[in-house]
């Protein structure tokens, strides 16, 4: 392991988090002054305390001995259960945009299903690393970690939020490829888990509408419900699409653009990225997949790089979980992809969303830095015993 990797590693961050700021101090202000009492920097504001605390808890994730959640399973079993309850705690508060999905305790607002990315990937890996050579077994390679990934998922399906139960399905079953559970073994609960999924979605009238739209089908099926939300979601699109063809190479310039106020939904939370587009133009749009692309690339290389195979699971999951959501996040606002609300990681207005990829990344640096530390260690004690010779 070489620290280069660990300061680039870092760096790449510290230029997202710093951008991201940047973008939602112009994409939040219009939204701020209509929901806040004319206060244009609130969600700004927000948005920086959000980070401080981010960043403590970055650190100290880092600092953690990341192998304690092996060696110590009662950590991981605790953070799991306390993660499942509140998942189930969701349903005792009101609905939002006709889903379950948070936690409002006066002004703190905690969203589960972002931690229980978190803990899926831990409470994975954790239980194929123990297992050994066990795990090309069916019942322990398979059945107890699809247990594991499908009791986080389903209530988070059923809030609904199926962007949260997308991920946590492909980042559990990633980790479990990785650990070498046999893809014989891993195939039947792919199909049912993708069989349920695809019903929900499927039975569930916002979302079918979003697939209608996408895929512009027109369907005769006289539901007004269905198509209002076909209506909505085409007009989310086109709007970020309307703000991404106002910009040119430069952009129209920092707090210049036009669908932030209150053309363009959600500008400061799930459709950022079409803000910053406009604003900063084709530059920015490239600048950020290649910094979430060299975020993912600097990842694989601390992975391939760490002195365990539980570290290796770790990273992967941890890196997926951000990339996976960045790619997604863009390709929506591109009509790439159906839409479907999901966060641009570092960019996107939110608490739980901003503190669970700040624990990603003390993960991976955890793995990185202990790993560095382990790796000199022994070249210390190699060197020494030679010069003994």
């Amino acid at each position: 392991m070489r620290r280069s990797a660990l300061f680039w590693f870092g760096l790449v961050v510290t230029v997202l988090v710093t951008l991201g700021l940047v973008i939602l101090s112009s994409a939040g202000e219009a939204n701020s002054l209509r929901l806040h009492h004319g206060d244009a920097y609130y969600f700004m504001r927000r948005q920086f305390e959000y980070c401080g605390v981010g960043i403590l808890l970055c650190v100290g994730v880092a600092m953690f001995d990341y192998r304690k959640w092996r060696e110590v399973p009662a950590l991981t079993v605790i953070f799991y259960a306390v993660i499942f309850v509140l998942l189930l705690c969701v349903f005792g508060f009101r609905a939002i945009n006709g889903s379950y999905r948070w936690i409002a305790l006066g002004p703190v607002r905690l969203q589960p299903s972002e931690f229980a990315k978190i803990v899926t990937v831990i409470a994975v890996a954790v239980w194929l690393d123990r297992s050994g050579w066990r795990v090309e077994l069916f019942v322990r390679g398979a059945l107890f970690p699809a247990l594991i990934i499908g009791a986080l998922a389903l209530p988070v399906m059923i809030e609904p939020d199926f962007g949260s139960t997308m991920v946590i399905g492909f980042a559990g079953f990633l980790t479990m490829l990785l650990a070498g559970t046999r893809l014989l073994h891993l195939l039947p609960f792919a199909v049912l888990g993708s069989g349920v999924f695809l019903y929900k979605v499927l039975t569930n009238a916002n979302r079918l509408a979003r697939i209608v739209s996408f895929f512009g089908i027109k369907l005769d099926v006289g539901s007004e419900k269905l198509d209002a939300a076909s209506q909505r979601a085409a007009y989310q699109v086109d709007q970020a699409l309307a703000a991404i063809g106002n910009s040119d190479i430069w952009g129209a310039g920092l707090g210049q653009s036009m669908q932030k106020h209150l053309y363009l939904p959600e500008a400061h939370t799930d459709f950022i990225f079409a803000v910053g587009a406009e604003e900063l133009g084709i530059v920015f749009s490239v600048a950020t997949v290649l910094l979430f692309t060299a975020f993912f690339a600097i990842s694989l290389y601390i992975a391939r790089k760490s002195v365990d195979r539980f570290g290796r699971y770790l990273v992967y999951g941890m890196a997926f979980i951000i990339y996976f959501q960045a790619m997604f996040n863009i390709g929506v606002v591109c009509k790439a992809l159906p839409t479907k609300g999901m966060a641009l990681p570092f960019f996107s207005y939110g608490g739980t969303n901003l503190l669970s990829a700040f624990f990603a990344v003390g993960t991976i640096l955890s793995v990185g830095i202990h790993s560095y530390r382990d790796s000199k260690w022994k070249k210390s004690v190699l060197a020494h015993s030679r010069f003994q010779r």
